[in-house]
Protein backbone atom coordinates (compact mmCIF):
# COMPACT_ATOMS: atom_id res chain seq x y z
CA UNK A 1 0.00 0.00 0.00
CA UNK A 2 0.99 3.88 -0.75
CA UNK A 3 -1.47 6.06 0.34
CA UNK A 4 1.01 9.50 1.37
CA UNK A 5 4.36 10.25 0.20
CA UNK A 6 6.59 13.34 0.05
CA UNK A 7 8.68 14.92 -2.58
CA UNK A 8 10.34 18.33 -1.01
CA UNK A 9 14.05 18.12 -2.78
CA UNK A 10 15.54 21.29 -4.66
CA UNK A 11 14.42 21.01 -8.31
CA UNK A 12 17.99 21.03 -9.28
CA UNK A 13 18.48 17.83 -7.04
CA UNK A 14 15.74 16.20 -8.67
CA UNK A 15 16.54 16.85 -12.38
CA UNK A 16 19.92 15.98 -11.80
CA UNK A 17 19.51 12.57 -9.92
CA UNK A 18 16.78 11.45 -12.86
CA UNK A 19 18.95 12.75 -15.25
CA UNK A 20 15.52 14.83 -16.58
CA UNK A 21 14.89 18.91 -16.87
CA UNK A 22 12.29 19.93 -14.37
CA UNK A 23 12.71 23.78 -15.88
CA UNK A 24 9.41 25.73 -16.21
CA UNK A 25 7.48 23.14 -13.26
CA UNK A 26 5.57 25.65 -10.86
CA UNK A 27 5.88 22.66 -8.32
CA UNK A 28 6.92 23.56 -4.54
CA UNK A 29 8.29 20.72 -1.91
CA UNK A 30 5.77 18.51 -0.89
CA UNK A 31 5.40 16.97 2.44
CA UNK A 32 1.99 15.12 2.09
CA UNK A 33 0.84 14.43 -1.59
CA UNK A 34 -2.48 12.46 -1.50
CA UNK A 35 -4.58 10.68 -3.59
CA UNK A 36 -6.52 12.58 -6.43
CA UNK A 37 -3.23 15.51 -6.03
CA UNK A 38 -1.33 16.40 -9.28
CA UNK A 39 2.07 15.71 -8.78
CA UNK A 40 5.88 15.09 -11.04
CA UNK A 41 6.14 11.88 -12.85
CA UNK A 42 8.73 10.86 -15.50
CA UNK A 43 7.52 9.60 -19.06
CA UNK A 44 9.63 8.44 -21.88
CA UNK A 45 8.94 10.02 -25.01
CA UNK A 46 11.17 9.58 -28.10
CA UNK A 47 13.54 8.03 -26.33
CA UNK A 48 14.05 10.58 -23.73
CA UNK A 49 12.96 11.24 -20.38
CA UNK A 50 10.25 13.83 -19.96
CA UNK A 51 8.39 15.13 -16.65
CA UNK A 52 4.91 15.51 -16.19
CA UNK A 53 2.13 16.95 -13.63
CA UNK A 54 -0.05 14.19 -13.49
CA UNK A 55 -2.84 13.38 -10.95
CA UNK A 56 -2.36 10.82 -8.46
CA UNK A 57 -5.34 7.67 -9.24
CA UNK A 58 -5.61 6.01 -12.12
CA UNK A 59 -8.79 6.58 -14.99
CA UNK A 60 -8.36 4.48 -17.80
CA UNK A 61 -9.22 5.93 -20.95
CA UNK A 62 -12.74 3.47 -21.09
CA UNK A 63 -13.39 4.70 -17.58
CA UNK A 64 -17.20 6.44 -17.36
CA UNK A 65 -17.35 7.31 -13.78
CA UNK A 66 -14.18 9.77 -12.76
CA UNK A 67 -14.89 8.30 -8.99
CA UNK A 68 -13.14 5.21 -10.13
CA UNK A 69 -9.62 7.22 -9.49
CA UNK A 70 -10.43 6.91 -5.58
CA UNK A 71 -9.86 3.13 -6.17
CA UNK A 72 -7.04 3.02 -7.97
CA UNK A 73 -4.06 5.09 -6.67
CA UNK A 74 -2.34 1.53 -6.39
CA UNK A 75 -2.00 -1.65 -8.67
CA UNK A 76 -0.70 -5.12 -7.46
CA UNK A 77 2.19 -5.92 -9.17
CA UNK A 78 1.43 -9.47 -9.34
CA UNK A 79 -1.81 -9.14 -11.19
CA UNK A 80 -1.46 -5.72 -13.25
CA UNK A 81 -0.75 -7.40 -16.30
CA UNK A 82 -3.83 -9.60 -16.03
CA UNK A 83 -6.30 -6.54 -14.52
CA UNK A 84 -8.20 -4.99 -17.11
CA UNK A 85 -7.45 -1.10 -14.94
CA UNK A 86 -3.95 -1.61 -15.66
CA UNK A 87 -2.48 -4.33 -18.43
CA UNK A 88 -2.56 -1.53 -21.36
CA UNK A 89 -1.02 0.82 -19.08
CA UNK A 90 1.44 -1.96 -17.93
CA UNK A 91 2.42 -2.79 -21.93
CA UNK A 92 3.44 0.50 -22.91
CA UNK A 93 2.67 3.52 -20.55
CA UNK A 94 5.31 3.45 -17.27
CA UNK A 95 6.48 6.00 -15.30
CA UNK A 96 8.36 6.50 -12.60
CA UNK A 97 7.09 8.55 -9.74
CA UNK A 98 9.84 10.40 -7.82
CA UNK A 99 9.55 10.57 -3.95
CA UNK A 100 11.95 11.74 -1.45
CA UNK A 101 10.09 8.75 1.01
CA UNK A 102 6.92 7.51 1.10
CA UNK A 103 4.55 6.99 4.73
CA UNK A 104 2.88 4.20 6.27
CA UNK A 105 1.07 3.61 9.83
CA UNK A 106 1.45 1.71 12.64
CA UNK A 107 -1.57 1.19 15.14
CA UNK A 108 -0.81 1.65 18.11
CA UNK A 109 -2.41 2.19 21.95
CA UNK A 110 -3.23 5.80 21.40
CA UNK A 111 -3.93 5.81 17.94
CA UNK A 112 -1.89 5.11 14.53
CA UNK A 113 1.70 6.80 14.19
CA UNK A 114 2.72 8.05 10.89
CA UNK A 115 6.44 6.96 10.07
CA UNK A 116 8.39 7.95 6.60
CA UNK A 117 10.63 5.29 4.85
CA UNK A 118 13.29 6.70 2.83
CA UNK A 119 16.66 5.31 1.19
CA UNK A 120 19.51 5.18 4.04
CA UNK A 121 21.13 6.92 1.09
CA UNK A 122 19.32 10.10 1.77
CA UNK A 123 18.73 10.37 -2.04
CA UNK A 124 15.16 10.54 -3.82
CA UNK A 125 13.44 7.51 -4.59
CA UNK A 126 11.85 5.93 -8.03
CA UNK A 127 8.78 4.59 -7.49
CA UNK A 128 6.99 2.32 -10.40
CA UNK A 129 4.10 3.86 -11.96
CA UNK A 130 1.97 3.17 -14.73
CA UNK A 131 -0.21 6.94 -16.22
CA UNK A 132 -3.09 6.88 -18.83
CA UNK A 133 -4.91 9.92 -20.05
CA UNK A 134 -8.78 10.53 -19.57
CA UNK A 135 -10.96 12.28 -20.56
CA UNK A 136 -14.31 13.33 -19.83
CA UNK A 137 -17.73 14.18 -21.61
CA UNK A 138 -16.54 17.46 -22.03
CA UNK A 139 -13.49 16.38 -23.99
CA UNK A 140 -11.00 17.63 -21.51
CA UNK A 141 -8.03 15.51 -21.02
CA UNK A 142 -6.72 14.37 -17.88
CA UNK A 143 -3.61 12.56 -17.14
CA UNK A 144 -3.06 10.42 -14.23
CA UNK A 145 -1.18 7.91 -12.47
CA UNK A 146 -1.17 4.75 -9.80
CA UNK A 147 1.54 3.29 -8.02
CA UNK A 148 2.94 -0.58 -8.07
CA UNK A 149 2.99 -2.19 -5.31
CA UNK A 150 4.69 -5.46 -4.06
CA UNK A 151 4.82 -7.84 -1.15
CA UNK A 152 6.10 -5.94 2.01
CA UNK A 153 10.25 -6.20 2.84
CA UNK A 154 10.99 -6.77 6.62
CA UNK A 155 11.07 -3.35 7.81
CA UNK A 156 7.26 -2.57 6.11
CA UNK A 157 6.45 -5.81 7.16
CA UNK A 158 5.44 -5.22 10.44
CA UNK A 159 3.34 -2.16 9.43
CA UNK A 160 1.58 -3.23 6.03
CA UNK A 161 1.57 -6.70 3.80
CA UNK A 162 2.46 -4.43 0.81
CA UNK A 163 4.93 -1.75 -0.14
CA UNK A 164 5.32 0.43 -3.08
CA UNK A 165 7.82 -1.21 -5.79
CA UNK A 166 11.03 0.74 -5.31
CA UNK A 167 13.36 0.99 -8.84
CA UNK A 168 16.74 1.13 -8.07
CA UNK A 169 18.84 3.58 -10.80
CA UNK A 170 20.30 0.68 -12.98
CA UNK A 171 16.39 -0.45 -14.23
CA UNK A 172 14.71 2.91 -15.17
CA UNK A 173 15.94 2.85 -19.21
CA UNK A 174 14.11 -0.67 -18.84
CA UNK A 175 11.33 0.38 -17.52
CA UNK A 176 10.26 3.08 -19.18
CA UNK A 177 10.98 1.60 -22.54
CA UNK A 178 7.89 0.52 -23.83
CA UNK A 179 9.12 -2.06 -26.31
CA UNK A 180 9.77 -4.21 -23.12
CA UNK A 181 7.44 -6.85 -22.46
CA UNK A 182 5.19 -7.10 -18.56
CA UNK A 183 7.13 -10.19 -18.46
CA UNK A 184 10.71 -9.00 -19.04
CA UNK A 185 9.67 -6.55 -16.50
CA UNK A 186 8.41 -8.68 -13.84
CA UNK A 187 12.03 -9.31 -11.85
CA UNK A 188 12.00 -6.05 -11.54
CA UNK A 189 8.90 -5.18 -9.80
CA UNK A 190 9.90 -6.98 -6.03
CA UNK A 191 9.98 -6.10 -2.59
CA UNK A 192 13.52 -3.35 -2.47
CA UNK A 193 16.58 -4.68 0.15
CA UNK A 194 14.91 -3.52 3.63
CA UNK A 195 19.14 -3.09 4.77
CA UNK A 196 19.13 0.17 2.34
CA UNK A 197 16.07 1.77 3.78
CA UNK A 198 15.18 3.56 6.93
CA UNK A 199 11.99 4.25 8.74
CA UNK A 200 11.32 7.04 11.35
CA UNK A 201 7.85 8.21 13.42
CA UNK A 202 6.21 11.77 11.99
CA UNK A 203 3.71 14.19 12.65
CA UNK A 204 0.28 12.63 13.51
CA UNK A 205 -1.13 15.99 11.48
CA UNK A 206 0.09 13.81 7.84
CA UNK A 207 -3.60 12.11 8.44
CA UNK A 208 -5.15 15.11 7.10
CA UNK A 209 -4.21 15.85 3.41
CA UNK A 210 -5.00 19.20 3.92
CA UNK A 211 -1.77 19.61 6.30
CA UNK A 212 1.27 20.89 4.96
CA UNK A 213 4.82 21.64 5.75
CA UNK A 214 8.33 20.37 6.47
CA UNK A 215 6.77 20.33 9.87
CA UNK A 216 5.46 17.01 9.55
CA UNK A 217 8.61 15.51 9.13
CA UNK A 218 8.99 16.13 13.03
CA UNK A 219 7.62 13.59 14.73
CA UNK A 220 4.82 14.94 17.93
CA UNK A 221 6.14 15.92 21.33
CA UNK A 222 4.76 13.47 23.55
CA UNK A 223 4.21 16.45 26.16
CA UNK A 224 1.51 17.92 23.74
Amino acid sequence: MCGRYALYGPVSRLGAHFGVSFEGFDFEPRYNVSPLQFAPVIRENSGSRQAAMLRWGLLPSWARDPALANRLINARSESAAEKPSFRAALRSRRCLVPVDGFYEWRKSGSGKQPFLFQLASGEPMALAGLWECWKGADGEALPTFTILTTSANALLATFHERMPVILPPETWGLWLNPSRTPQQLAPMMVPYNASLMTARPVSRRLGSPRNEGAHLLEADDPAQ
